[in-house]
Formats: structure tokens, C-alpha cells, sequence
């Protein structure tokens, strides 16, 4: 196992630290409180500093959270906003295509589920909210490494699981159906992750025509595909729920 780099551990530390009790410390308070020598506290903080996340208050010489955590809290704020977004859509897609609807974003090497809509039956089924799915054989997944280089870099440097006999591993062929899922502007998942189980989703985008996530469908084989093939009128609805999501974040038409 990897060891854990004890300078990124202290500097955590020392954010939350501050995040948290008085408003401002100084350095002693904050040596003192991570059991760290000063000039050890002295070096991580300035560090801190030069990068934004820590700003120093000029007459009391006291430490404070910086700007930059702000900047980058946003990135969750921006979940939220993608979610509350997407509720109304991702209940239309469910209504009108008769399956479970899973809202995912890209999230430490895979695909994090920040809303889920039950399919509109009576059946057994479990809110899957906060779960994780890999990038490489999920439908969600391949839309996020097509469209986001980020993701793009993590599904290629990450272990690629076969999960099943048609999970496909191998880096020339993922590209492939990365290149294929840019070219029709969706992505597809037969029993890849899940035996018996398909999906289907589409890229959503931000006002910079970003993307920002993505929006699947995800049933049984046999209520997905016909004769063989996805059915057309759920990727189109998948599709729709995509963009109309994305128009909503102002990116407008795509």
C-alpha cells in the first residue's frame, strides 16, 4: 500500500484547523495545536500562503483560510446547482422511459452518483446516491473520459476491471469507444459492468461548454435494447434530457 505524504497530511491539518474555533491563529497556537515545531508549522504555512488557501492578517500577523478554498468550493457548489438543475428532467426521463435515471460526476477515479430516481414501478429498488462507478465500463463512465480530459487521463491510468466477458480493457480499444461515444454524442453499457443489466447516457455542459456531468438510464437488457439494438427512442431521450439539463446551466443549444 502506498505510504500517505506526511507533508499533505499536516497541511490538511492545519486547514482544518483553521477552518474551524477562533477566526484567526497565530503560528504558535497552530504548532502548538498539530504538535509540529515552528519552523515546520512556518514552512507548511507559507506554502499555504503563496498558493491562496491561507492569507496572513498584516498587523496581528495572524492566519486565516484564503480565497482559493472559496474558488475551489465552488466546484462542489457547482454539483448542487447540477442536481437541483437536473430534478425535474431526470423525473421526465424516468416517467417517460420506464427506468431508474442516475445523475453522475466525475469524482476520484470514478463516477460519483449524485441523484438517482427510481424507475416508476412497484418494484424492490435501492437509493444508490453517493455510490461510485468505475469510468471505463459504465455508460456514465465513458461519456465523462470522452468529453472530459481529466476524466479522459484517469480511465487510462486507472485499473480497468473486467467486470464482465464483454468489459472492454484494453487502452487502443477504449479508445475506440471513446471516439465513437464523441461522434454520436452518447455512450452504452451492455452488460459490460453488470450481467443482464444496459445503460445509456449523454454529456451535460455549463455555461463554458464544459461538461460537467452526465445524465443515464440504466434497466434490464431486454427493456433497453430490441431486435438486438439499443432502442432509438431512448437514446433520444436520454439525449434530450442531456441537453435540455445543459440549456438550464446555460450553455445553450447543442
Amino acid at each position: 500500500m502506498a505510504r500517505n505524504i506526511q507533508s499533505l497530511e499536516r497541511a490538511a491539518a492545519m486547514l482544518r484547523l483553521l477552518a474551524g474555533g477562533e477566526r484567526r491563529l497565530g503560528l504558535s497556537d497552530i504548532a502548538s495545536s498539530l504538535g509540529l515545531a515552528k519552523g515546520t508549522a512556518h514552512g507548511i504555512l507559507r506554502t499555504l500562503q503563496q498558493e491562496g488557501f491561507v492569507e496572513q492578517d498584516d498587523t496581528s500577523g495572524r492566519y486565516q483560510l484564503g480565497a482559493e478554498l472559496l474558488r475551489l468550493g465552488t466546484t462542489y457548489l457547482d454539483v448542487h446547482e447540477l442536481r437541483a438543475r437536473a430534478l425535474v428532467w431526470t423525473d421526465d426521463l424516468a416517467r417517460s422511459s420506464g427506468e431508474s435515471v442516475h445523475l453522475g460526476v466525475l469524482h476520484q477515479q470514478g463516477v460519483l452518483i449524485v441523484h438517482h430516481v427510481f424507475r416508476p414501478d412497484d418494484s424492490r429498488q435501492v437509493l444508490e446516491i453517493g455510490a461510485m462507478q468505475p469510468l471505463h465500463s459504465t455508460a456514465l463512465g465513458k461519456v465523462l473520459s470522452a468529453y472530459d480530459p481529466v476524466a479522459h487521463s484517469e480511465a487510462l491510468e486507472a485499473d480497468r476491471t473486467a467486470f464482465t466477458d464483454r468489459t472492454v480493457c484494453e487502452p487502443d480499444r477504449f479508445e475506440h469507444i471513446l471516439d465513437i461515444t464523441r461522434a454520436r454524442g452518447y455512450a452504452a453499457d451492455v452488460e459490460e459492468t453488470w450481467e443482464g443489466i444496459a445503460s445509456i447516457a449523454a454529456p451535460i455542459h455549463d455555461r463554458r461548454r464544459m461538461p460537467v456531468g452526465a445524465v443515464g438510464i440504466t434497466g434490464a437488457v431486454e427493456r433497453l435494447r430490441r431486435e438486438g439494438e439499443l432502442r432509438p427512442e431512448l437514446v433520444a431521450a436520454v439525449r434530450d434530457c442531456a441537453r435540455a439539463v445543459s440549456r438550464d446551466l446555460g450553455a445553450g443549444r447543442f
